[in-house]
């Protein structure tokens, strides 16, 4: 599983692609050392932190949060990203489980 609780919120961890040819969520995929990451396309360039923005406001809108929830905590310039959702962990966690599920 991609999320993992943290003190103010939950993480994700992301493999993005950037300059892809549309925006989407593709799954979940293995990103090493037996971790999980969520694979996103987005069509912005890795340039000038446009990809990451682009990112954030996909995850937002996908999941129904402000974007003011959503931070990047490391990741700025590689394709491995983690992403910060802030707020009740527990309750997040619940709902982000049950969104991944359906991706199956």
């Amino acid at each position: 599983m991609p999320f993992k609780i943290h003190k103010q919120g939950v993480t994700v961890n992301v493999r993005l692609t950037p300059g892809a040819r549309h925006d989407g969520i593709a799954g979940v995929v293995d990103a090493g050392d037996g971790k999980k990451a969520l694979k996103i396309s987005v069509r912005s360039p890795p340039e000038d932190g446009k990809a990451n923005k682009e990112l954030l406001a996909l995850l937002a809108q996908e999941w129904g949060l402000p974007k003011s929830a959503f931070s990047l905590l490391s990741g700025d310039t590689n394709r491995q990203k983690v992403v910060l959702v802030a707020g009740d962990g527990q309750a997040l966690f619940a709902q982000l489980a049950a969104w991944s599920a359906s991706l199956d």
